[in-house]
């Protein structure tokens, strides 16, 4: 049993949006196009060159003029956690870090968090502003208030 181009294009579609659809990452969209692209050019009567050429032409046209908008819209709808907006805030030590020792906290927003500093060596004593530079696992990594890296 032969299947018609038309056929063979159409499916191909209903392959990559399925992958598209388990994916969510804008892998396969746009040689969804394609396919589409494709299939009309089939159902024409074009041959299987042109059908190809269509397809190629279509994807790459999506995924050079569609894709760059469609990454940057979905990057701006992404939300930061709660975790993640306290970087580059401000906190202060309620107990004296010392990376050495492995001790340290830090009171933001009124929650009490572990802290390091950002380098092994360095102490900061309670009571000092610092600002938050990254999270990283349940800690918070910061640095001294005017200090630079």
């Amino acid at each position: 049993m032969s299947l018609n181009p038309l056929t063979v294009w159409v499916l191909l579609m209903v392959v990559f949006l399925v992958g598209e659809g388990l994916t969510a990452g804008l892998t396969s969209i746009w040689f969804a196009g394609g396919a589409a692209g494709a299939a009309v050019a089939a159902a024409l009567g074009g041959v299987l060159v042109v059908q190809l050429a269509v397809f190629l032409v279509v994807s790459l046209a999506l995924l050079l003029l569609t894709r760059p908008a469609a990454v940057r819209l979905l990057k701006k709808n992404q939300e930061k956690t709660n975790v993640d907006s306290l970087v580059g805030k401000t906190a202060v030590v309620v107990k004296e870090i010392d990376n050495l020792a492995q001790t340290g906290q830090v009171r933001i927003n009124d929650i009490e968090w572990s802290a390091r500093s950002e380098g092994d060596s360095i102490h900061i004593s309670s009571g000092t502003v610092v600002e938050v530079l990254k999270v990283q696992g349940v800690k918070l990594i910061v640095r001294e208030m005017g200090r630079e890296a």
